[in-house]
């Protein structure tokens, strides 16, 4: 049975006495019915201030006003406490634009979370630098668009420049690397922070770039993982929101790691998307805070 619309408050300020005062205060005047609330305080390293991050789910027909004034009368208080915050609407969907290259355990994945509304979203698109996946994913009533990736240096601008287009076009939210072969450009990253989630085959920070299961086999570990994060300019080194592991021994070979690790990767992808379309994921210098 779906959940009634809620709105989610989700920020992130100075830590100091009365925040969770102040807000959930502003929320009983409004005879708002709070569903969630989950608060963290960060007392930092030496040398950074402290830090009190939250999030709260209000049930929507319990106020007497809509979200643009909801926003618009908490904005003072959002400066007043030197917030960084944002309040999101359970009623509109996340638009969340897949990118994919030739492995599609990830992809079938999500695609079969999407049909059974397990993930509520809507996908717009899928892009890949390869077309084997066309059939299946038009199957699915999913536009699929074909972008070439090559070593050219001008095919990769002309590339990433067209994915861009195309995000814009159908006014993509999110974009997901289902295990998508290329490293996005700078400029790319810089363009849509927090927005684009990987799914890498390792337990970060262990094993960066290519082949992470072949370096776990010649290091010899007995624990292999997954890591879904945030995509930054910096290869494989973006704010970590979810990972999971699995116990191996010295007679599996790669082939048999990366068996295993597809398993574990399509999970870690798929909790990691849902922790992020619900804004549960709170992003402070390279550090999240994932409140579950």
């Amino acid at each position: 049975m779906p959940r009634e619309r809620f709105y989610t408050l989700t920020a992130s300020c100075p830590d100091r006495t009365g925040i969770i005062a102040r807000v959930t205060g502003f929320f009983a005047e409004q005879r708002g019915w709070i569903l969630e609330s989950s608060f963290h305080a960060d007392p930092g390293v030496e040398g950074e201030a402290a830090r009190y991050f939250m999030r709260i789910e209000v049930r929507a027909d319990s106020l007497p006003f809509m979200l643009a004034e909801l926003r618009e009368r908490f904005a003072p208080i959002g400066a007043e406490l030197q917030m960084d915050w944002q309040i999101a609407d359970s009623a509109v969907k996340k638009r969340v634009v897949v990118l994919v290259s030739k492995q599609e355990h990830c992809l079938y994945d999500l695609l079969a979370r999407w049909q059974s509304k397990e993930l509520d979203i809507e996908i717009p698109c899928v892009i890949s630098n390869h077309d084997s996946l066309k059939g299946f994913v038009e199957w699915h009533g999913i536009p699929f668009h074909h972008v070439p990736v090559s070593a050219d240096a001008d095919n990769k601008v002309r590339a990433f420049a067209e994915m861009r287009r195309i995000f814009e076009e159908v006014r993509g939210d999110t974009v997901v690397l289902a295990r998508y072969m290329q490293i996005l450009s700078p400029e790319i990253c810089a363009a849509y922070p927090r927005r684009i989630l990987n799914i890498h085959h390792s337990f970060l920070p262990s094993f960066v770039g290519a082949k992470p299961y072949h370096q776990a086999y010649q290091r010899g570990v007995k624990l292999i993982g997954a890591t879904c994060h945030y995509v930054t300019a910096d290869l494989d080194q973006g704010p970590i929101v979810e990972q999971d592991v699995i116990r191996i021994d010295h007679s599996d070979s790669p082939e048999d790691m990366v068996r295993y690790g597809k398993d574990i990767e399509k999970t870690v992808l798929a909790r990691g998307l849902r922790y992020h379309l619900e804004d549960r994921v709170l992003v402070h210098g390279n550090k999240t805070v994932v409140f579950r």
